[in-house]
């Protein structure tokens, strides 16, 4: 069956049969597991994969096999070891990871011929005698082993012995991205995070094949990242949070540590540094960032738009030059956002100056401007990307300049409050969150096309997605579960999956399926009720 504009209803048939209990092999449903299928039909994941073909016997998982890694594929050893750590602990099989060349098993293999695939496109092939994983990249094939985790069983995520049968639909699925970014946001500045906290949520993300994990480091309320030539950024700017409470901030080794934990998911971390605006913890920290040479207290409050670094300072620039020059070199990937919304206490003249000062700092060490999408009011640099976070009813003016920008080759990333924000209520009755942007129910989330949304932008402007989660009332993982889950994986599948794949009818189904696998995770979800969980 190949990926047409047919797919979602034919898929959605497919999903109706699973979701009545019909297995695809004549064995019961195991305790706990009761709505389902035994094999998952081919393609039933999330994102859903751009080519799917069903066909032949399903593939068993045994105690016998083996994850095999093509000899000398530098990067998908790792790999092997990765879904070796996934599968072991439910299925109880000791699953070796080798370079042997036999037959069956897993077979995870790099193949530079296959450039159609390009950087994170894999294809996946099953049958009663194995599983073949093939990609260009070491990360082509970890997206293969997402789409491989979903086709097992959901309890296959637990972490104690499980009842089998491990079984994969036999066939075939090609797949490759829509966009390059894909991305989340962590507000670690409202409420502070640990480097656990944040590697379960990087683990959470790397299911949806994310591939970008955009920190937000410093806010009014708090500064998260220690600074060696400005140390009471984090000693005592990050000394708070929002309420009150003891905040914290990340070493110079936890930083790397989170770096290289998203590394090995293949995910890159994006850091951001908000400024001129969001600046209160550093103003608090150093009098000499303020015009008037005053320290302001520190900030537990939930307002913005009340700060601002003095521009017209030169010392404004030595800090913001340390700064960025410190946290690039501890930064591997292409991106620093240097932030730039909400400066309602800067002037227009003074925030175009600080634009034009401080864009060049991050190209001088070596990395890409992003900012948020009041960038476009200022000059944004060669190569530079806007993340716009406007709504439905922003003026036409704001949208406009963004779109503006776009036509003259400004990137864009699309983070809608009113779609993406994870830290938007879904209705009245959320506990959580806030509602300045809406209520943002799961159906809003999904239904609606990045290519498209922005009047004026041209569809090959938009470099990708991001789901921003604010922290003002997250304090806690199992806030971040409830408020990120389920709408996350629906923005992760308009960053990846083809826009003929969109279909609410059919995703709400494969959201569902979806129920089990948050479950064995240990995810607090919300049940919406615009979605047929089981």
């Amino acid at each position: 069956m190949r990926q047409h504009r047919t797919f979602p209803r034919v898929l959605g048939a497919l999903l109706l049969v699973a979701a009545a209990g019909i297995s695809c092999v004549g064995a019961s449903p195991a305790a706990g597991t009761a709505a389902e299928p035994v094999t998952r039909p081919l393609g039933q994941v999330v994102p859903v994969p751009a080519s799917v073909s069903p066909a032949g016997s399903p593939f068993t998982l045994t105690a016998a096999t083996r994850i095999r890694v093509d000899r000398g594929a530098a990067g998908a050893v790792a790999v092997g070891e990765y879904l070796a750590g996934v599968l072991r602990p439910s299925t109880g099989y000791p699953l070796p990871v080798t370079d042997d060349t036999g037959h069956g098993g897993i077979l995870l293999k790099l193949s530079a011929r296959d450039s159609a695939l390009g950087e994170e496109g894999y294809r996946l092939r099953s049958g009663r005698g194995g599983v073949t994983l093939t990609a260009r990249t070491p990360a082509g094939l970890f997206r293969a082993v997402q789409t491989l985790r979903q086709q097992l069983p959901a309890r296959v995520e637990r972490r104690t012995l499980q009842p089998g049968p491990w079984t994969v639909a036999g066939g075939t699925v090609t797949d490759t991205p829509r966009y390059a970014w894909r991305g989340a946001m962590l507000d670690v500045s409202r409420h502070f995070f640990t480097v656990d906290q944040v590697k379960r949520y990087v683990d959470q993300l790397a299911l949806y094949k994310i591939n970008k994990l955009h920190l937000h480091l410093s806010d009014d309320q708090g500064w998260r990242i220690a600074i060696d030539s400005w140390p009471r950024l984090a000693t005592y700017g990050g000394s708070t949070q929002v309420g009150g409470g003891p905040g914290g901030y990340y070493t110079k080794d936890d930083y790397k540590a989170i770096v290289a934990y998203a590394a090995s998911r293949h995910m890159e971390v994006v850091p951001e540094i908000d400024m001129p605006g969001h600046t209160n913890a550093a103003l608090a920290s150093y009098a000499e960032l303020n015009c008037d040479g005053v320290a302001p207290p520190l900030y537990t409050g939930t307002n913005v738009g009340f700060s601002s670094l003095c521009v017209a300072k030169e010392a404004t620039y030595d800090f913001v030059d340390d700064v960025i020059r410190e946290l690039a070199a501890l930064t591997p990937g292409q991106y620093l956002h240097i932030g730039g919304d909400e400066a309602h206490s800067t002037s227009h003249a003074d925030y175009a100056a600080f634009m034009d000062r401080v864009q060049p700092v991050v190209a001088q060490y070596g990395k890409t401007v992003v900012g948020w999408h009041q960038i476009t009011g200022a000059t944004p640099a060669p190569g530079a990307l806007a993340q716009y976070w406007g709504l439905d009813r922003t003026s036409a003016a704001e949208k406009e300049q963004v779109a503006a920008a776009a036509r003259n080759g400004t990137g864009l990333i699309l983070s809608p409050a009113d779609r993406t924000y994870l830290d938007m209520k879904y209705d009245a009755a959320t506990k959580l969150g806030l509602s300045w942007a809406g209520y943002v129910e799961v159906q809003r989330s999904y239904d609606w096309n990045p290519a498209a949304y922005l009047p004026g932008a041209p569809a090959e402007a938009i470099r990708g997605v991001e789901a921003p989660l604010w922290t003002e009332t997250i304090s806690e993982n199992a806030h971040i579960d409830r408020m990120a889950f389920p709408r996350l994986p629906g923005v992760a599948e308009l960053g990846w999956s083809p826009a003929e794949t969109h279909d609410w009818d059919s995703y709400r189904l494969r959201l569902a399926a979806q129920g089990p696998r948050f479950e064995a995770l240990g995810i607090d979800y919300h049940r919406s009720p615009q979605v047929p969980w089981s």
